[in-house]
């Protein structure tokens, strides 16, 4: 199993990361011939900031810090253009979205998602695509989207549970 980014493990430079989040961002849309306006821009930018998942509604009332007039539409046209070039991932469970750190590349969104803190941790493992895959596959099923959340305690909730 491969962790996409840091995780858990308590280093984290987190200015730093939003930074390179944005940078690959606009590295990403220009090599794909797609344009990250400055509302996408900034849309991502603040689910970047908030480093857990988070829902649209905060998405846009955080957007109207700065821009009074965004409205829902405005707000859902820019998270379906993030979704479609891979920037953001949607976790269904939690209706929200989350950065994610390798947009270069395709896959599926796997999440750990802390049930305590709200944190999610993005994965990626081939052995458990390939079951994926090869279960479908075994009952006639053609795969053409998947998402896969487990539920749990991250290392810091799950040290601070009690025996």
């Amino acid at each position: 199993m491969s962790h996409i980014d840091a995780g858990w493990s308590g280093r984290h430079d987190h200015q730093s990361c939003v930074a390179d989040a944005m940078e690959t961002a606009e590295t990403v849309c220009r090599s794909r011939g797609t344009r990250l306006t400055p509302l996408r821009r900034k849309v991502l930018e603040l689910i970047w900031s908030s480093h857990r998942p988070i829902g649209a509604y905060a998405v846009l009332g955080q957007l109207r810090d700065e821009r009074e007039t965004a409205a829902p539409p405005t707000v859902y046209r820019a998270l379906d253009f993030l979704m479609e070039e891979g920037l953001v991932h949607r976790i269904q469970s939690l209706n929200a979205f989350i950065g994610c750190s390798e947009p270069d590349h395709a896959h599926s969104g796997m999440f750990l998602i802390c049930g305590t803190c709200g944190d999610a941790l993005e994965i990626e493992d081939e052995r458990l695509d390939d079951s994926i895959r090869n279960a479908a596959q075994a009952h006639g099923f053609v795969l053409q989207r998947r998402v896969v959340e487990a539920t749990g305690l991250c290392p810091g909730c799950a040290e601070s549970q009690p025996a």
